[in-house]
């Protein structure tokens, strides 16, 4: 069984960063794709960054240049650092693990942004 856990959401001031990890179980996490979503209140949830197993990354317009995501293989962790934050970034970011085998989420870590 595959699973995904978030951590160190949190609130920071407009301006701030904050680094965000997802830890997976299992030995699926080098083969898989990582991605970072995340949802605020009224909104769908939506897509902010991906890296694939050849470390291949993709970000959402809104997070270009303000936002990195990483992977480190032999810990199994997939990391997001954010940097100039803003008050619309404030949101619940979900972790996700996919490869042939699995599409996992994680629980969602909270991450609120005051100005």
């Amino acid at each position: 069984q595959v699973q995904v856990v978030e951590s160190g959401g949190g609130l920071a001031q407009a301006g701030g960063s904050l680094t965000l990890s997802c830890a997976a179980s299992g030995n699926w996490f080098s083969i898989s794709k990582m991605g970072w979503y995340r949802q605020a209140p009224g909104k769908q949830r939506e897509l902010v960054a991906t890296i694939t197993s050849g470390r291949t990354t993709n970000y959402a317009d809104s997070v270009k240049g303000r936002f990195t995501i990483s992977r480190d293989n032999a810990k199994n962790t997939v990391y997001l650092q954010m940097n100039s934050l803003k008050p619309d970034d404030t949101a619940v970011y979900y972790c996700r693990l996919t490869n042939s085998m699995y599409d996992v989420w994680g629980q969602g870590t909270q991450v609120t942004v005051s100005s």
